[in-house]
């Protein structure tokens, strides 16, 4: 036996059956607390987890045995990566597996919005038949700003060039390479100056939260459309909600929210959520951008590859 693995995560068979076939004992358990994580831990060479798990200090102290840490998804804010370092403890996720599934999702809330879809179809279910009302607006010539030109932010912003969108990127990191369809934006200025549209695709850091705050929104020179499907913390709420009602945000695509899922949320998060999702202009979807079919499997294989890589 090459070692235990905590499965603590939807995943897909071919990853279980991948490890099975390389003759590795596995823990399922997909539905898993913090303390019986510590327990299953012990004795454990990996560990896959999602969002259930924060595999924090005394989480990783509890498995002296650990050597590798995969992520479903590509959100790392979850493991404390220096410390996993100092242990020798190896850390990968798998973005690759639901850039696809992201962007897709992104394109079919943007679109349901701009063409109000979502809208019209309810008032045709309540008996509406309202055409002056519901005109749309084409994607066309629009500008759009794509924050974080990682693996989403790129898939995102191919699907957009196929609807004659004019793309502006803004990464952090100068190394990454753009395709021509794309301007490349060495500040927020321009974004700022020209953009419809502002699509968040950045990993939760200390630097970005509340990366679209107040001052964000006011520097903003003309009515934009929201979309963000990266992690709630990026928009701060309280801006957002406040750029709707002066109009400042046209609309918002919002596949995260600041506090998550609804029954963990404060009171006057969950006030907030009830205002603005009433709103004709926003769509709310429960975190499910990532989470296709598809994805499930390509997440797994990812993972799976790496795993083998390991050795």
């Amino acid at each position: 036996m090459r070692g235990k693995v905590l499965i603590a995560a939807p995943v897909h068979d071919i990853l279980t059956d991948g490890l099975i076939d390389r003759d590795y004992e596995l823990i399922v358990r997909e539905k898993i607390t913090q303390n019986e994580a510590k327990n299953l831990l012990k004795g454990c060479t990996g560990i896959v987890t999602s969002t259930r798990l924060i595999i924090d200090r005394e989480l990783l102290d509890s498995a002296p045995d650990l050597k590798w840490v995969g992520r479903m998804g590509s959100g790392m804010e979850i493991i404390d990566l220096e410390y996993a370092k100092s242990k020798g403890i190896t850390c990968f996720s798998s973005p690759e597996g639901n850039r696809n599934a992201v962007a897709e999702h992104a394109m079919g809330m943007l679109l349901s919005l701009t063409k109000k879809i979502r809208k019209s179809s309810n008032e045709v279910i309540d008996g509406k038949w309202l055409r002056d009302e519901n005109r749309g607006e084409e994607l066309e010539g629009k500008n759009a700003g794509i924050i974080g030109f990682g693996h989403t932010g790129s898939c995102f912003a191919k699907k957009l060039a196929a609807f004659d969108v004019k793309i502006y990127a803004y990464d952090s990191s100068e190394e990454i390479l753009l395709p021509e369809y794309v301007e490349r934006c060495p500040s927020l200025e321009k974004i700022f100056e020209t953009c419809d549209i502002i699509s968040f695709h950045v990993p939760l850091t200390n630097k970005t939260v509340h990366y679209m705050d107040k001052t964000f929104v006011e520097r903003m020179r003309k009515p934009f459309i929201l979309i963000n499907t990266s992690r709630g913390k990026v928009v701060d709420t309280e801006a957002l909600s406040d750029g709707l009602s002066a109009g400042k945000i046209s609309g918002a695509c919002l596949d995260v929210w600041e506090e998550e899922p609804i029954t963990a949320m404060t009171p006057r998060m969950k006030d907030y959520l009830h205002k603005i999702s009433q709103l004709d202009q926003v769509i709310i979807t429960p975190h499910i951008a990532g989470y296709s079919h598809e994805a499930l499997y390509k997440m797994s294989k990812v993972l799976l590859d790496r795993i083998v890589m390991l050795g």
